[in-house]
């Protein structure tokens, strides 16, 4: 497998978390689990394989340009044949400066982004598949996001104060705050920054803090040996039974278990 990430462009960094690129490293079909990473992402499947789908207890072939909604509870996939991709992974909040839909709407959802951005995503996937070029095809991606910013500027404000917010939540381990101590801070009411929150992230406030902490401790969990009490302390659990409740709500397995399993395709999606 290669997997390889990029800081975007200096005038996109308020706007785009990294790029990535990722190439199975053969054709072998395999099944997986994503997590709930916080963010949204928009994914150019560019090999002949393809990615599956989840739903309604079904799987469902996902389509050459898919949008990754916020995932809130495990999704399972299945790569089918050798893939190639290349992403593109907002913030928590950025996503919404590219389309006018709200986010929330997208939720626990990979949908065609065409039906959000229309022909000319389609232009620039077309050109992406003629090059092979990887630098070349970033370039052409940045551009084309460069681009889609101008479109929506009116609501560039709203979105900025709830990256405000967003920024000043992933400082510490919030997944314990109250809603009504973040919009005291930030002098709005409790159903105005709900309302915000959810439009612009696709998360209420409670849950983006949640993932948040999950975010941490699945990070402690792959990349060092500590004990379950210390991973849920430092994460800013109350206890470490708190801690593996939660760890298996997002995952639907217990820590030891994700330890010993983790896939590198998780690792991929995850986006912490």
């Amino acid at each position: 497998m290669i997997f390889k990430e990029f800081a975007p462009a200096e005038r996109l960094n308020p706007y785009i978390k990294c790029l990535y690129f990722y190439e199975s490293d053969s054709a072998v079909n395999y099944d997986d689990i994503v997590f709930p990473s916080g963010n949204t992402e928009i994914i150019f499947n560019l090999g002949q394989g393809h990615w599956q789908a989840k739903k309604g207890g079904a799987f469902y072939t996902t389509p050459p340009i898919e949008l990754w909604g916020q995932i809130t509870k495990p999704l399972s996939i299945k790569s089918i044949g050798q893939n190639t991709m290349m992403g593109v992974r907002f913030y928590p909040h950025s996503a919404a400066y590219f389309f006018n839909e709200s986010v929330a709407e997208f939720n626990n959802e990979v949908v065609d982004a065409t039906d959000l951005m229309g022909a000319s995503l389609k232009i620039l996937y077309a050109r992406l598949l003629d090059l092979n070029d990887l630098e070349k095809r970033l370039a052409l991606i940045e551009e084309y996001l460069w681009s889609r910013l101008v479109l929506f500027e009116k609501k560039h404000s709203k979105i900025n104060f709830i990256g405000q917010i967003v920024h000043s939540l992933y400082k510490g381990n919030s997944g314990n705050e109250k809603i009504e101590d973040i919009s005291y801070r930030n002098n709005i009411s409790a159903r105005y920054l709900n309302m915000l929150f959810s439009q612009y992230t696709g998360l209420p406030p409670k849950l983006f803090c949640k993932i948040n902490r999950f975010q941490h401790s699945l990070n402690l969990v792959n990349n060092n040996g500590q004990n379950l009490t210390n991973i849920a302390y430092e994460s800013g659990y109350f206890d470490q039974s708190h801690f593996i409740r939660e760890f298996k709500s997002f995952t639907g397995i217990t820590p030891n278990s994700f330890a010993a399993q983790a896939s590198p395709i998780n690792q991929v999606l995850a986006g912490n």
